[in-house]
This record gives C-alpha cells, structure tokens and sequence, in this order.
C-alpha cells in the first residue's frame, strides 16, 4: 500500500516537490530555480520548456535521494504560479512564445481598453476580477495578436492554453501522446474568462477579450483524479491542481468562513475565506475560488494580491548589492531601532490590492542625510508588513467578521523581525505554521483526499500545528502615525506612468 502523497509547487523562480507522510510531515523535497527572462522594461517571462524540465528534475532528485520509488505515491498533486500564461502547439508540445508571468505589465493596454469602454464592469460582475495586467486572459490575447500564426492556430484547435498547472499536468500525463488538457476552478478564476456563479468558461467574457474557445482547457475540481502519470512518476494518479495561494490555504486548513492566510514569497497573497457564495469586494480586492473537492459545492475567498514583497528583499540584494544573502536583510536592519523616517513603496510593476493603480511605480520618501543602510533594510520589511495592514482593512470593510488572527506561511515568515512589526501593524496575533511551504502540503492535501489517503478535512484539521506566535506590541498612537506616513509614501507613487 502506498504511504506517501507527492506535491510539485511550480513557482515564481523556482520548482520544488516534496513528499509528505499520513501525518503532514515532510519526507523528501528538492528544488531548483528556473531564468528570469526581463527583455523589456515592465516584462516578465519564463521558458516553458525549462519549466518542464525542472519539474521532472526535482521529481526524479527528490525520489532518489529519499530511496522512494512512483510506487510509494497515492497520488501526486500541482500547485503553481497563477495567471502566468503559455500557449503551446498540442502536436508538438512546443511553445509559440515564452510564459508571460503574472508580474508581467505589458498588457496595460487591453486592461484600459476594457475598462474604457465598458467591458470592466462585465469582468467585474462575472468574473470578480478587475481589469488588470495581472490576470491571464490580457496576457493571452495578447500571444494572439502579436505572434505569428498563434490566432489560426488557436481557432483550429491546434495552439492550446494553461496555466503552469495546465502545461506541467498535460506534459506530466503524455504531452502530445495524449496529455490531459484541464485546469482547476481556482487557476480559471485568475483568468478573468470565467463565470465564478457558473465555473464555466463565459462566452461573453471570451467575446470580450477576442479568445477562441477551442483553445481553452476544461475546468474541473481542485481535488479529483483528472488522469495517470507518465515518466518518473509512471501510474500515480494526478490528482489536484490549485493555484499556489488556494493551496496554501487549504494547507492551512482555513476550511471556515472567517479563517484567513497571509502567505510571504516573491509576493504576498492574503486570503479569507468566505464560504459558499461569492462576495463581491467594494474596496479593491478579488473574489476568487478558494477550492473545489469532487462532489462539493465551491468555496470561495477574498484576496487581496500584494506584487512585491519578497521580491523587494531580492532587489535588495541583487541590484544594490545591500546584502550577500536575503535572509541578511534581518540583521542589517536590526542595526537600527526604526526606519528612520523612510519609507519604501515597491510599485515596481504598479500597485495591487487594494489600490489597483498600473500607473505607480516605486518611490523611496522621507529620505535625509541621517537614513543608512540599516534604515533601507528596515523600510524594506515595514514595507510587506504596511501592504498587508492595507488588504486587511479592506478585507475587514468587505466581510462580516473582522479579522481576530492570521497564519502565515512562506520563506519571509523565517524573518521574526518582520513577523513581529506585522503583529504591531495588523493588532492582532500574527500565527506560523509549523510547515511553512503550505502550498505544496495543500496540494498533497487535496490529492490524498481525491484519492482517499486521508478520509475527510476534519482529519487534515486535526494535523494543523503552530511553531510560533506573535502578539502586538507597538503603542496605538504610534500605530496611527506610521500609518499616516505610509499612506502619504504610497500617494509619492502614483501617475508616474502616463
């Protein structure tokens, strides 16, 4: 009998898989990073083929360095970066052009071409997303007016589309030898081409954004057995599919209405979830699908999507040349006792929730003669923590019940400095998980219920477990201080783009 549930996490900069035990706990892992490809200012991109490289890399390393074989596995589940999109010949399984990454901003003008003439509002109601560069189907329409041949192709049936859950479950079950072409609702609910009361691709949403239907992938359950595995993972059934935030919530078991997750990587994702219904968002953030298990209802969350939070601390490093290692930033900044009075917004590819401004791009207020590298360092973590208060507010403004705790996960959380000052700005008790990479232990999750390797949610609830918790500390009037001066930073940033 197979004792082990398999997760492959295809992220931002990086592809992981881990396997995890009947009790949650880590038995094997190994990860690789994959190019940043920037060939423009504002664009963002990634070769699919590297990507599917890497994935098959980390399973195959991960297996033999654990002694485990495709036979120890249940089943295996994906998580991924969401809205980044590829286009693909499902002949050959080749690309028509590299992945445009979600961070990508070079379809500012399609999302302001919606929104000026009317197409927004219809996006908004149905698809509970605004107009942005960030979601996939701009980016996809914009594969289908700029390369060569991709808009034929993609009207015979020939040029097919995913998500990086799509590209690696179709390669990971035969590619063009009969790879399975489906996607998860919480993946096509970033798309802003899916109807969110339906879970169906929307005709008029497709009208809208000029998106032959023929070559789109089914939309299925996040947890059900969508087909068997080929190569190193020969007979594992596939079995989830979530975006890499729903699967951190689910990891989290935030199965409630009222629960909610902030997880810290290259970006920060906070999500509530809000129950079976949908609940349109007044002040700037998404509705999405937070999961759907085979035979359930949805669920759905509010979100609210932050672009550059870890990434920040990489600018850091790599472009200032500040510090040698990300996780130096801690002890640069603790050579001072505050910011100094500078402040760093990092609308490097505008700003996100709550805002939704493409046309911010970073600032750096409050400088004077006395501000160090130390006070940099410092302003740089204040910076995820402020974004976060701001998706909070909102998120209290739009949902019922305030929010009373919020868990966090991912690689930033490692960073107590942060994760205190996070407490101090949100006054409220800020909770780790005790496994940090909760998205891939989400997918694992969702892929050992699809196939009965755990009975029920009330068994991965029972498994959830803390290993640090934060509570406020700072003086309220100090709060509201700082807060005003954040507020005033991000205004430095808007209507630079015109």
């Amino acid at each position: 009998m197979a004792k082990y549930v398999g997760a492959i996490d295809q992220g931002t900069t990086s592809t992981r898989f881990m396997v995890f035990d009947h009790a949650g706990t880590e038995v094997a892992r190994h990860q690789l990073e994959h190019q940043q490809l920037l060939p423009r200012a504002g664009w963002v991109e990634h070769n699919p083929v590297e990507i599917w490289e890497r994935t098959s890399a980390v399973v195959k390393t991960a297996l033999g360095k654990s002694r485990l074989d495709a036979s120890d596995l249940a089943a295996v589940g994906i998580t991924n970066q969401r809205e980044t999109t590829i286009v693909w010949d499902r002949h050959t399984g080749r690309p028509l052009h590299n992945a445009i990454v979600w961070q990508d901003t070079r379809t500012d003008a399609i999302a302001a071409a919606l929104d000026r003439d009317g197409r927004g509002d219809v996006i908004r109601h149905r698809a509970g997303l605004p107009p942005a560069t960030y979601f996939s189907g701009g980016k996809l329409q914009w594969i289908l007016d700029n390369v060569r041949g991709a808009r034929e192709a993609a009207e015979r049936g020939d040029a097919i589309f995913g998500t990086p859950d799509t590209w690696v479950l179709w390669n990971l079950t035969g590619g063009p030898d009969g790879g399975v072409h489906v996607t998860d609702v919480t993946n096509a609910s970033r798309t802003m081409l899916m109807d969110l009361e339906t879970l169906d691709w929307d005709p008029e949403l497709l009208d809208a954004l000029r998106i032959p239907a023929a070559m789109l992938p089914e939309i299925r359950c996040s947890a059900e057995v969508y087909g068997t595995a080929d190569g190193v993972l020969a007979g594992v059934p596939v079995a989830s599919a979530l975006g890499d935030q729903q699967a951190a919530l689910f990891g989290q078991t935030c199965f409630q209405p009222g629960e909610a997750k902030c997880t810290y990587g290259t970006g920060s994702f906070l999500l509530l979830n809000t129950g079976a219904s949908p609940v349109p968002s007044r002040h700037g953030l998404l509705t999405t699908v937070a999961y759907r298990i085979d035979g359930h209802p949805a669920v759905y969350a509010l979100e609210g999507a932050i672009a550059v939070t870890g990434s920040l601390v990489q600018w850091l490093r790599d472009n200032l040349g500040l510090i040698s290692t990300a996780p130096e930033v801690e002890e640069l900044a603790r050579t001072v006792d505050d910011n100094g009075g500078c402040y760093v917004v990092p609308a490097f590819s505008g700003l996100f929730a709550p805002h939704w401004r493409s046309d911010a791009r970073g600032v750096i207020a409050g400088l004077t003669g006395y501000i160090t590298k130390g006070h940099l360092a410092r302003a740089v973590l204040e910076a995820s923590a402020w974004q976060t208060r701001e998706v909070v507010d909102a998120m209290n403004a739009d949902s019922d019940v305030a929010l009373r705790r919020l868990r966090v996960d991912g690689g930033m959380t490692g960073n107590t400095l942060l994760m205190q000052f996070l407490a101090d700005v949100l006054d409220v008790p800020v909770v780790r998980s005790r496994i940090t990479e909760t998205t891939c232990l989400g997918a694992a999750y969702a892929a050992g219920l699809a196939v009965g390797f755990w009975p029920e949610l009330g068994t991965l609830r029972a498994q959830w477990r803390s290993d640090a918790q934060w509570t406020p500390e700072m003086d309220p009037a100090h709060r509201e201080q700082e807060l005003r001066n954040w507020r005033k930073a991000v205004q430095r940033t808007l209507d630079w783009v015109e």
